[in-house]
């Protein structure tokens, strides 16, 4: 989930759609397609029109399981699939402090919002 919410801000950022308009969820070669895969192909489209990645910034809502424990891990690896830093990626994690779908446990939600950079023309950077 947290993968796909970065996919779309990266996608939105750049004006190229969702991730349901790349990998649609009526064609079968997508079903079970792997997240870290898509994420990948919203980088290089984001890419291909001439932005790169300043930052990302995401937030968790789940009551459990808590993030802190896993949060370090989950910003590396988000920075190694877009290729960019590790400081270049925020990530925190919200409770619903007991309170509506997520406070009791019936819903994980995962928001992103990303940073794009026009890449200079004369970079090697794509």
């Amino acid at each position: 989930m947290l993968l796909h919410a970065v996919a779309d801000a990266l996608l939105g950022a750049a004006a190229l759609g969702d991730i349901g308009q790349l990998f649609p969820d009526t064609d079968p070669i997508n079903r079970g397609r792997d997240s870290a895969e898509m994420l990948r192909a919203a980088r290089d489209a984001v890419a291909a029109v001439g932005w790169r990645i300043g930052n990302i910034d995401c937030i968790v809502f789940a009551q459990r399981p808590r993030l802190l424990p896993h949060r370090q891990m989950i910003r590396q690896r988000l920075a190694e699939i877009l290729e960019i830093d590790q400081e270049q990626v925020g990530l925190k994690g919200k409770t619903g402090e007991h309170i509506g779908l997520i406070g009791h446990e019936e819903a994980i939600v995962a928001q992103c919002v990303a940073l794009l950079e026009p890449i200079p023309p004369d970079s090697q950077d794509l």
